[in-house]
């Protein structure tokens, strides 16, 4: 499993030319599944976003989790994370999940990130065409893949 970890000061998603979801001051998370992914890699990874001291204390330093804020969190299913580009100029996606494997997972992802943080999460329509738009604070970026546990 990949993320991508924006800390943001809003966010929102667009669907069809209507704003399906909102989100403010938090996290916008990307995810991206590979088919070997399990409940116990979901459960590792939303704890470590929902733990990780990306925002800014009091002295502004970065010390704070998501939890300490009471932030956020807008949740965008995203096979293009495994996008190999090594070969030639067209990417592929061989390494990402199928949508019959993505789809379950990325729903266990956000129950699990709703359960963590206590909030509901913002998200879209899995499979659709999805615009987001946000204001990453800082800019703060974070990549996390559950394969380099380093």
């Amino acid at each position: 499993m990949r993320a991508v970890i924006q800390r943001v000061s809003e966010a929102s998603m667009m669907i069809e030319g209507k704003i399906f979801s909102k989100s403010g001051r938090g996290l916008v998370v990307l995810a991206g599944f590979e088919a070997t992914d399990t409940q116990e890699t979901i459960d590792r990874l939303c704890a470590k976003i929902v733990r990780m001291r990306i925002f800014s204390d009091a002295g502004g330093k970065m010390n704070l989790s998501l939890l300490d804020t009471g932030g956020e969190i807008m949740a965008v299913s995203q096979f293009t994370l495994f996008a190999d580009a090594r070969k030639g100029n067209r990417p592929s996606f061989v390494r990402a999940a199928p949508p019959e494997i993505s789809r379950p997972l990325y729903d266990a992802f956000v129950r699990k990130l709703e359960q963590l943080s206590g909030k509901p999460v913002a998200t879209g329509i899995f499979g659709a065409d999805m615009k987001v738009s946000l204001v990453n604070d800082g800019p703060v970026t974070i990549v996390v893949d559950t394969e380099h546990r380093e």
